[in-house]
């Protein structure tokens, strides 16, 4: 069992697996965000889907991966980082072809659980949290342009979600890859659809987070 969390292929495994649990969990959360663009009906709609058993399920299981994915990412930057010792700082050994995304990972996953925090407490403290406490939740109709309102929480939502797209963009493709799909034909493939992928979850987050802050 050791061997899987510090081997080389055991630690990529790991990181793959569950960073494709945080790409569906961002689906997810996309899909279900986005009846906020047609309307309040609409929205109180999905959020009454959402608290359906099997969403119930899903969902916590995906964001349960998405933790393991934050928590073991810290713990191998922090392990390379003891490992290279008074060294840490040296030129690292990279080819002319990694992009600016996969040389900066984990400052890009810093930024991203940074305002993930923010998030969590702007909105699913207000509402999951308190729903769970057995306090009356907030009316996230009423959440959204109180939030993105301000726009200077706009342009904070604005920073994350570039971070977002940098580290998706990387990601994707890397975690097919670790996973097995790696032939050249293959690999070229995933690399397109990564990009597709971050672009789409990017002006879709950034379309909602608009929305709110006109509306509001």
């Amino acid at each position: 069992m050791a061997n899987i969390f510090t081997s080389s292929i055991g630690k990529k495994l790991i990181m793959s697996v569950t960073g494709i649990f945080l790409m569906l969990f961002l689906v997810v959360h996309l899909l279900a965000n986005s009846a906020y663009l047609f309307g309040p009906e609409a929205f109180d709609t999905i959020i009454k889907i959402m608290g359906s058993p099997v969403v119930v399920v899903m969902v916590p299981v995906l964001a349960g991966g998405f933790v393991v994915h934050i928590i073991y990412a810290t713990y191998l930057t922090l392990l390379n980082m003891k490992a290279r010792g008074p060294q840490r700082y040296a030129v690292r050994n990279v080819g002319p072809k990694d992009s600016w995304a996969s040389k900066n990972m984990f400052v890009l996953g810093v930024i991203v659980l940074g305002f993930l925090a923010f998030h969590l407490t702007h909105f699913w403290a207000k509402m999951q949290l308190r729903e769970f406490m057995g306090v009356h939740p907030d009316n996230v109709n009423d959440l959204m342009p109180s939030v993105f309102g301000n726009i200077w929480f706009l342009i904070l939502y604005i920073i994350w979600f570039c971070a977002l797209w940098f580290h998706l963009t990387h990601g994707f493709w890397s975690a097919f890859q670790t996973v097995g799909i790696n032939n050249s034909k293959w690999l070229n493939r995933w690399r397109i659809i990564s990009y597709i992928y971050a672009t789409l979850i990017f002006f879709g987050f950034l379309t909602i987070a608009i929305t709110a802050y006109i509306r509001g």
